[in-house]
Protein backbone atom coordinates (compact mmCIF):
# COMPACT_ATOMS: atom_id res chain seq x y z
CA UNK A 1 0.00 0.00 0.00
CA UNK A 2 1.31 3.46 -1.16
CA UNK A 3 0.46 6.88 0.36
CA UNK A 4 0.74 9.87 -0.94
CA UNK A 5 -0.10 13.66 -0.49
CA UNK A 6 -0.51 17.02 -2.46
CA UNK A 7 -0.15 19.25 0.33
CA UNK A 8 -0.53 22.93 -0.90
CA UNK A 9 -4.02 23.32 1.15
CA UNK A 10 -4.81 22.45 4.99
CA UNK A 11 -7.96 20.56 3.73
CA UNK A 12 -7.01 16.81 3.40
CA UNK A 13 -9.30 14.84 0.90
CA UNK A 14 -8.68 11.00 0.53
CA UNK A 15 -8.79 9.20 -1.88
CA UNK A 16 -8.75 5.42 -2.15
CA UNK A 17 -7.22 3.49 -5.34
CA UNK A 18 -7.64 0.05 -6.06
CA UNK A 19 -5.93 -2.56 -8.64
CA UNK A 20 -7.11 -5.82 -9.14
CA UNK A 21 -5.88 -6.17 -12.55
CA UNK A 22 -3.53 -9.22 -12.53
CA UNK A 23 -1.41 -7.58 -16.09
CA UNK A 24 0.09 -5.18 -14.19
CA UNK A 25 1.29 -2.87 -16.31
CA UNK A 26 -0.36 -4.29 -19.36
CA UNK A 27 -4.20 -3.28 -17.86
CA UNK A 28 -6.14 -1.12 -19.16
CA UNK A 29 -8.45 -0.83 -15.74
CA UNK A 30 -4.90 0.22 -14.13
CA UNK A 31 -4.50 2.69 -16.62
CA UNK A 32 -7.86 3.87 -16.47
CA UNK A 33 -7.57 4.38 -12.67
CA UNK A 34 -4.38 6.27 -12.92
CA UNK A 35 -5.70 8.76 -14.91
CA UNK A 36 -8.88 9.18 -12.82
CA UNK A 37 -6.61 9.51 -9.57
CA UNK A 38 -4.83 11.94 -11.20
CA UNK A 39 -7.01 13.98 -13.04
CA UNK A 40 -8.89 14.64 -9.25
CA UNK A 41 -5.82 15.26 -7.40
CA UNK A 42 -4.96 18.22 -9.89
CA UNK A 43 -8.57 18.90 -9.21
CA UNK A 44 -8.24 19.02 -5.52
CA UNK A 45 -4.68 20.38 -3.71
CA UNK A 46 -4.36 18.86 -0.23
CA UNK A 47 -5.41 14.65 -1.20
CA UNK A 48 -3.99 11.81 -0.06
CA UNK A 49 -4.07 9.05 -1.87
CA UNK A 50 -3.97 5.40 -0.60
CA UNK A 51 -2.79 2.75 -3.05
CA UNK A 52 -3.62 -0.31 -2.71
CA UNK A 53 -2.50 -3.22 -4.89
CA UNK A 54 -5.32 -6.07 -4.64
CA UNK A 55 -2.38 -8.28 -6.54
CA UNK A 56 0.70 -7.59 -5.36
CA UNK A 57 -0.28 -7.00 -1.80
CA UNK A 58 -3.74 -9.85 -1.70
CA UNK A 59 -6.14 -9.67 0.85
CA UNK A 60 -7.13 -13.07 2.56
CA UNK A 61 -10.43 -14.57 1.13
CA UNK A 62 -13.01 -14.54 4.07
CA UNK A 63 -12.97 -17.04 6.81
CA UNK A 64 -14.68 -16.93 10.41
CA UNK A 65 -11.55 -14.98 11.61
CA UNK A 66 -10.48 -12.73 9.28
CA UNK A 67 -13.70 -10.99 10.28
CA UNK A 68 -11.69 -9.63 13.00
CA UNK A 69 -9.54 -7.79 11.09
CA UNK A 70 -11.12 -4.38 10.27
CA UNK A 71 -8.66 -2.65 8.71
CA UNK A 72 -9.70 -2.76 4.92
CA UNK A 73 -13.35 -1.37 5.93
CA UNK A 74 -11.84 1.32 8.07
CA UNK A 75 -10.20 2.59 5.23
CA UNK A 76 -12.62 2.37 3.20
CA UNK A 77 -14.67 4.17 5.47
CA UNK A 78 -11.96 6.89 6.13
CA UNK A 79 -11.91 7.69 2.03
CA UNK A 80 -13.94 9.93 0.50
CA UNK A 81 -13.53 8.87 -2.68
CA UNK A 82 -12.84 5.36 -3.71
CA UNK A 83 -11.57 4.45 -7.49
CA UNK A 84 -11.37 0.78 -8.08
CA UNK A 85 -10.03 -0.55 -10.94
CA UNK A 86 -12.30 -3.67 -11.97
CA UNK A 87 -11.60 -6.20 -14.94
CA UNK A 88 -14.03 -8.31 -16.11
CA UNK A 89 -12.51 -12.00 -15.32
CA UNK A 90 -15.07 -15.17 -16.48
CA UNK A 91 -17.99 -12.79 -16.95
CA UNK A 92 -17.50 -10.86 -13.21
CA UNK A 93 -14.97 -9.29 -10.72
CA UNK A 94 -11.59 -10.83 -10.14
CA UNK A 95 -11.09 -12.81 -6.70
CA UNK A 96 -8.72 -10.40 -5.42
CA UNK A 97 -11.48 -7.64 -5.63
CA UNK A 98 -14.20 -10.00 -4.18
CA UNK A 99 -11.81 -10.39 -1.61
CA UNK A 100 -11.91 -6.96 -0.67
CA UNK A 101 -15.99 -6.40 -1.02
CA UNK A 102 -16.32 -8.96 1.63
CA UNK A 103 -14.67 -6.91 4.05
CA UNK A 104 -16.33 -3.98 3.14
CA UNK A 105 -20.08 -5.02 3.05
CA UNK A 106 -20.50 -5.74 6.63
CA UNK A 107 -23.83 -5.38 8.59
CA UNK A 108 -24.26 -2.77 11.18
CA UNK A 109 -20.74 -0.87 9.67
CA UNK A 110 -22.00 -0.19 5.74
CA UNK A 111 -25.33 -1.37 6.02
CA UNK A 112 -28.47 -2.36 8.34
CA UNK A 113 -31.35 -4.14 8.06
CA UNK A 114 -34.73 -2.45 8.99
CA UNK A 115 -38.37 -3.03 9.34
CA UNK A 116 -38.26 -1.65 5.78
CA UNK A 117 -35.77 -3.89 4.42
CA UNK A 118 -32.04 -3.11 3.96
CA UNK A 119 -30.51 0.27 4.33
CA UNK A 120 -27.15 1.74 2.96
CA UNK A 121 -25.12 3.35 5.33
CA UNK A 122 -22.22 4.30 3.53
CA UNK A 123 -24.02 6.75 0.99
CA UNK A 124 -21.13 9.92 2.22
CA UNK A 125 -18.81 8.80 -0.29
CA UNK A 126 -18.07 8.63 -4.21
CA UNK A 127 -17.36 5.78 -5.98
CA UNK A 128 -15.73 5.63 -9.27
CA UNK A 129 -15.04 2.14 -10.93
CA UNK A 130 -13.41 1.28 -14.12
CA UNK A 131 -14.30 -1.40 -15.64
CA UNK A 132 -12.16 -3.49 -18.56
CA UNK A 133 -14.07 -5.54 -20.62
CA UNK A 134 -12.45 -8.29 -23.78
CA UNK A 135 -15.28 -8.07 -25.06
CA UNK A 136 -19.12 -6.25 -25.72
CA UNK A 137 -21.94 -6.83 -23.23
CA UNK A 138 -24.32 -4.17 -23.65
CA UNK A 139 -28.23 -4.64 -23.56
CA UNK A 140 -28.94 -6.29 -27.02
CA UNK A 141 -25.72 -7.71 -27.65
CA UNK A 142 -24.97 -11.62 -28.01
CA UNK A 143 -23.54 -11.82 -24.31
CA UNK A 144 -25.33 -9.53 -22.39
CA UNK A 145 -26.57 -11.91 -19.93
CA UNK A 146 -23.02 -13.31 -18.93
CA UNK A 147 -22.46 -8.81 -18.11
CA UNK A 148 -21.96 -9.40 -14.41
CA UNK A 149 -19.50 -7.45 -13.42
CA UNK A 150 -20.78 -3.81 -13.73
CA UNK A 151 -24.13 -5.11 -12.49
CA UNK A 152 -22.71 -6.93 -9.50
CA UNK A 153 -20.98 -3.71 -8.69
CA UNK A 154 -23.77 -1.49 -9.31
CA UNK A 155 -25.56 -3.92 -7.09
CA UNK A 156 -23.68 -4.11 -4.23
CA UNK A 157 -22.69 -0.53 -4.03
CA UNK A 158 -26.01 0.60 -4.38
CA UNK A 159 -27.04 -1.75 -1.09
CA UNK A 160 -24.49 -0.13 1.04
CA UNK A 161 -25.95 3.30 0.01
CA UNK A 162 -23.73 4.41 -2.80
CA UNK A 163 -24.36 5.27 -6.49
CA UNK A 164 -20.94 4.18 -8.47
CA UNK A 165 -20.03 5.87 -11.50
CA UNK A 166 -18.47 3.65 -14.28
CA UNK A 167 -16.25 4.39 -16.93
CA UNK A 168 -15.43 1.66 -19.36
CA UNK A 169 -13.30 0.20 -21.90
CA UNK A 170 -14.87 -2.43 -23.96
CA UNK A 171 -13.64 -5.13 -26.88
CA UNK A 172 -10.31 -4.82 -25.41
CA UNK A 173 -9.57 -8.42 -26.00
CA UNK A 174 -10.94 -7.79 -30.00
CA UNK A 175 -7.26 -6.62 -31.45
CA UNK A 176 -4.98 -3.55 -30.81
CA UNK A 177 -6.86 -1.29 -32.73
CA UNK A 178 -10.38 -1.93 -30.96
CA UNK A 179 -8.37 -1.95 -27.67
CA UNK A 180 -6.42 1.18 -28.30
CA UNK A 181 -9.43 2.94 -29.05
CA UNK A 182 -11.48 1.69 -26.61
CA UNK A 183 -8.91 2.68 -23.99
CA UNK A 184 -8.61 6.12 -25.58
CA UNK A 185 -11.84 6.56 -25.31
CA UNK A 186 -12.27 5.58 -21.79
CA UNK A 187 -9.30 8.10 -20.38
CA UNK A 188 -11.32 10.75 -22.72
CA UNK A 189 -14.38 9.82 -20.15
CA UNK A 190 -11.57 10.23 -17.14
CA UNK A 191 -12.00 13.95 -17.70
CA UNK A 192 -15.34 13.94 -17.58
CA UNK A 193 -15.29 11.32 -14.01
CA UNK A 194 -12.53 14.41 -12.52
CA UNK A 195 -14.94 17.45 -12.90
Amino acid sequence: MLRYQNNTKETIVTILQLDSSITGENSVSRQLTRSIVERLVATAPGTEVIHRDLVADPIDHLTLGALADSSVLDEFLAADTVVIGAPMYNFTVPTQLKAWLDRVLVAGKTFRYTENGPEGLAGDKRVIIALARGGFYEVGSPASALEHLETYLRGVFGFIGITPEFVAADGIAMGPEQREASLASALDDTVRLAA
